[in-house]
């Protein structure tokens, strides 16, 4: 005597309602567009959120590997900057490396060009433990910039705004006017250009570097001093609290700064972006999943017949209402996975397919952003979120017409079969 496995009868009937053949080809092809919407819904809102991943990392990953996380500044420019960042290393693990700067802004001009800068003094050996400029050098290196040499490393725009090249001589002009037999005059320096930097974004066009001890002489502050330190952290969104922490245990005379007042509206702006993306989206996947119910009212009225024969079978309004749930949450589950996949799947080679794009057509589809590929960084968080939220959609679009096949009465069903 042959086994069969007990299935309950709302779910039996429900999986032979999916696979059957439909003689309303209308209803099956609402069914099959129900299911390619919510599959292509799923499959851009993934690739789009890891996209924008992708494009949150690099932003910083360069920016923020450019520019101070945090530091520690003094009204007053102070010696024995190594003393300084022992004691923060020591009370706060989470600080990976500190760096001393010299800070100061001005022109700079050649070939008859001018170009505004923030010139940064620094100690190349500490500053590579603390920035990401060594990386990203195309001529020279941060080793170059010796101390009483005068030399200066550009971003790449400034580079190209001046005209100059490595070996090019260069001249700072400094807000500070001097006093000499032929009047107050501007101050001015030589520098030769040692190297250039390029890391994508609009720092390439406003940060300049030199020595640390050539930034303190040009600022009369002594060759020894420095204005402050640069930290590097193991958590970029624990600068606030750190920065204020470490505050506690200096004297008044040092203040604080870091990356979410300099660069927090940035993140803040790409962050708003994400999510009114992700909720643009969730529309794609709400609209497929009311093709469901469309697709399920027309299934209850195709199936008036067959539910009335249930019902005098003895199938209850629950059991009816069961039924069709499961054909609708099949057809929501379909979509879901295979959206899911696909979805994946492009998230990690959207990449490689941009990049085709652009050889097959000779066009640079990114030369205006400050990357020239199109990352892409896929989150386990983002697509459980996904899945969650488009099989929910799909699982409650499925109540209003279960209810209805659940109200139909036997009587009126069959009066006219």
């Amino acid at each position: 005597m042959r086994r069969t496995m007990f299935k309950p009868l709302s779910l039996f009937v429900g999986l032979r309602y999916t696979r059957a053949k439909r003689r309303n080809h209308f209803i099956s092809f609402i069914s099959l567009t129900s299911v390619l919407g919510l599959t292509l819904g799923v499959a851009v809102l993934i690739t789009v959120l890891s996209v924008m991943n992708g494009f949150d990392h690099e932003l910083r990953t360069r920016i923020l590997g450019m520019v101070p996380q945090a530091t520690i500044n003094s009204y007053e420019p102070f010696t024995n900057w190594h003393r300084l960042a022992d004691d923060i290393r020591q009370k706060h693990p989470d600080v990976v490396a500190v760096a001393p700067f010299n800070q100061l802004q001005g022109m700079l001009t050649a070939n008859g060009q001018v170009s505004g800068a923030m010139i940064s003094g620094i100690e190349p050996a500490e500053e590579v433990k603390v920035s990401i400029v060594q990386d990203h050098m195309t001529a020279g290196n941060l080793a170059m910039l010796k101390p009483g040499e005068f030399g200066i490393v550009l971003g790449a725009g400034l580079a190209e705004n001046l005209g100059v090249v490595p070996g090019d001589k260069v001249t700072l002009v400094l807000p500070e006017a001097s006093v000499s037999p032929a009047g107050v005059i501007p101050r001015f320096k030589r520098f030769t250009v040692v190297g250039v930097f390029k890391v994508g974004a609009e720092i390439d066009s406003a940060i300049a570097y030199v020595n640390i001890g050539d930034a303190a002489r040009l600022l009369s502050i002594g060759d020894d001093k420095v204005q402050g330190v640069r930290l590097k952290l193991n958590d970029l969104f624990s600068a606030p609290e750190l920065t204020w922490s470490l505050l506690q245990d200096l004297p008044a005379a040092f203040y604080a700064t870091n990356w979410t007042q300099t660069q927090g509206n940035l993140f803040s702006a790409i962050k708003m972006e994400k999510a009114m993306m992700t909720l643009l989206l969730l529309l794609i996947v709400a609209v497929a999943a009311f093709n469901i119910v469309s697709s399920l009212v027309m299934v209850v009225t195709d199936k008036k017949a067959d539910i009335a024969i249930l019902r005098t079978l003895g199938a209850s309004p629950n059991t009816i209402m069961k039924i069709f749930m499961v054909q609708g949450t099949i057809v929501g589950l379909v979509g879901t996975v295979s959206g899911t996949a696909l979805g994946v799947l492009l998230a990690l080679t959207i990449s490689d397919i941009a990049n085709f794009i652009e050889k097959v057509f000779h066009v640079n589809l990114f030369e205006a952003y400050f990357v020239n590929y199109l990352p892409s960084e896929l989150q386990l968080g983002d697509v459980v979120m996904v899945v969650m939220v488009a099989f929910g959609m799909s699982f409650f679009a499925t109540i209003y017409p279960a209810r209805k096949a659940a109200k139909v009465q036997p009587a009126e069903a069959l009066r006219y079969e």
